[in-house]
């Protein structure tokens, strides 16, 4: 019986060494190495900070959170939908009423986000 998760289990390990393989051991020997102070800060990307005037905080606005957040439920929309569509000739008219009612639902959220403003980039 577990016969069958045996090539499963051996891509995920070969996957997995050949991730770590890559990331650590062949971009350390391969890659360059040109270092300056703002690399070496923590949560740096390389590039030199720009002083932020006195008085702000530098925080990013709300529309980063939730454009991303929008995003995230439209993807998890799709995750579900290709399912259905797998399965829609098996699933018949049921399947048909229960992905309409799905779609109605992700559509009133889509709705109510562009009535709010949430898709408004000012």
């Amino acid at each position: 019986m577990l016969d069958a998760y045996l090539p499963i289990v051996i891509l995920v390990i070969v996957a997995g060494g050949f991730a770590v393989t890559m990331a650590t051991v062949v971009s350390d020997k391969l890659g360059p190495r040109r270092f300056n102070r703002a690399k070496l800060d923590a949560y740096e990307c390389g590039i030199e900070p720009t002083p932020l005037p006195p008085g702000t905080s530098g925080r990013f606005p709300i529309k980063f959170y939730l454009t991303a957040m929008l995003f995230i439920v439209f993807d998890i929309e799709i995750i579900f939908l290709y399912p259905w569509a797998q399965s829609a000739d098996v699933l018949g008219v049921f399947g048909l009423v229960e992905i309409g009612l799905f779609i109605l639902t992700v559509f009133v959220a889509y709705a109510y986000v562009w009535r709010r403003g949430g898709l408004d980039w000012d």
